[in-house]
């Protein structure tokens, strides 16, 4: 079983100003029912691996839905700077002429991912399995996150840091590897980044790479790769984990993605609509993978009055329309089991608990502390801006919701997207307004929000 850390190869450190950074402040106000339908933007993870796939198959993969948030225009920009052709044809309709696998082109310049996680730590896999260098920035919020934990499996593959900024952050010069060793690896947290990361790199060894979880992390990563043609298994492994088999050097085949609504997206009209008084939503397209409902089934275990209708297939993964109504919600339980299914969703769940009557217990959050912001933290913080009784225990975040939330005073968003929207919600169900101190950064996963929201009935200002 490989899991000790190999020492890197430092040869220098890279330390550059990050670009300045011009915040837009916004506020939402109660102004009525929400009402109507709304499409959200495509699934934001199955966005980012769509690209990727094309860049490492020969041929032409046609994407529709593709989301066209800044996180993964990034990406779409990273592929073409590895060798890839990547077109946009219309409105979420793209095309990428794949390099290959084993075929990409050291990129010029520096792979700049904004505030993407998601691409950063996937395309080091895809550099880290390629006999090439690259380096990797993005922006002041990116660079906080910790990368080493992507950094130690691929440098148990062949891969070498040339240079990073300290902990393990970005900027990351990477060297990768054109032999990969196969590796078998259990993670040490249920990330389907980290999963992801060590399969792509793997894609291009000569043998058999191996990732085991504890928890199951989403799924998307192996799905697309058995769509793209790869020989890939997926196997329960104890409780809750899974064993994940790849045989490398695969060809793979471009096919046609269908990108779902993001579920991450959907969540924030969702819970809109149940706090809303007179609110009556429907919501199209919605991915309904089992492990991207939990948001979901908390908000049911709380009493929502949600309807799934018309489940189907679109795109290799389940799919259906929710309508949503208000209701008042009561406070729950949420397991730690749950967290891998929707480690994206607390924040907009804890605005859901504020409102609740009762206690609500999120458990076991230890990954809130390392996403775009320290999101346990920033979370705890808006909710004392706004009236709302809380605290953190260990990894817990209990929201103590009474029915009513007073509203009022300006929340800090620390450049992260979730925490901007989730606030604003509030502030279409709380006494007084909400406001955010920056707005910008929402165009990283549904730069349409603003609108759309509008379109139903929202008011913001």
């Amino acid at each position: 079983m490989v899991g000790a850390r190999r020492s890197f190869i430092r040869e220098t450190t890279i330390v550059a100003s990050a670009p300045p950074h011009v915040p837009r402040p916004l506020a939402a106000r109660r102004a009525g029912a929400l009402r109507g339908r709304l499409r959200p933007p495509g699934d934001k993870s199955i966005s980012h691996r769509s690209l990727i796939l094309g860049l490492l198959a020969i041929g032409e993969t046609s994407i529709t839905g593709l989301l066209e948030g800044d996180d993964v225009l990034r990406t779409a920009e990273a592929c073409r700077m590895l060798g890839a052709r990547v077109d946009r044809l219309g409105p979420g309709q793209w095309r990428v002429l794949g390099a290959g696998l084993g075929t990409l082109v050291e990129p010029r310049g520096t792979l700049d991912f904004g505030n993407a996680g998601t691409g950063t730590r996937l395309m080091m896999g895809v550099v880290g399995g390629h006999g090439i260098t690259a380096t990797f920035d993005g922006d002041a919020s990116l660079r906080k996150r910790p990368m080493r934990r992507i950094l130690d499996p691929l440098a148990l593959m062949g891969a070498r840091v040339l240079s990073e900024a300290e902990g393990g952050r970005l900027p990351v010069t990477l060297r990768g590897s054109s032999e990969p060793a196969p590796i078998e690896y259990r993670t040490p947290v249920p990330s389907a980044q980290l999963k992801s990361a060590i399969l792509l790199a793997g894609l291009n060894s000569p043998g058999r790479t191996t990732v085991i979880e504890t928890e199951a992390s989403r799924d998307h990563t192996e799905k697309m790769l058995a769509w793209f043609g790869a020989s890939i298994t997926s196997e329960p492994d104890g409780a809750h984990g899974r064993k994940i088999v790849l045989a490398g050097r695969p060809d793979l085949r471009p096919r046609p993605v269908v990108v779902p609504a993001d579920p991450s997206s959907a969540a924030f009209p969702l819970v809109a609509a149940l706090l809303t008084p007179g609110s009556d939503v429907v919501i199209e397209g919605l991915m309904m993978n089992p492990l991207r409902v939990g948001l979901l089934e908390s908000l049911l275990e709380m009493g929502a009055d949600i309807e799934i209708l018309d489940r189907r297939m679109e795109g290799g993964e389940d799919v259906a329309d929710l309508r949503a109504r208000h209701c008042q919600l009561k406070g729950v339980d949420v397991p730690a089991a749950r967290a891998p299914a929707m480690i994206d969703e607390y924040p907009i769940l804890a605005v859901a608990a504020s409102f609740a009557k009762g206690e609500t217990r999120m458990r076991g959050l230890s990954e809130l502390r390392v996403k775009e912001s320290d999101r346990l933290m920033a979370v705890s913080d808006g909710l004392n801006a706004a009236g709302v009784e809380n605290f953190i225990e260990g990894d817990d975040l209990v929201v103590r919701g009474t029915g009513v939330v007073p509203g009022g005073g300006m929340v800090a968003t620390h450049l992260d997207h979730r925490i901007a929207m989730s606030f604003l919600v509030m502030g279409l169900a709380s006494q007084k307004p909400v406001s955010i101190d920056d707005s910008t950064m929402i165009a990283t996963s549904f730069p349409t929000f603003r609108p759309a929201m509008e379109a139903l009935g929202a008011q913001f200002g």
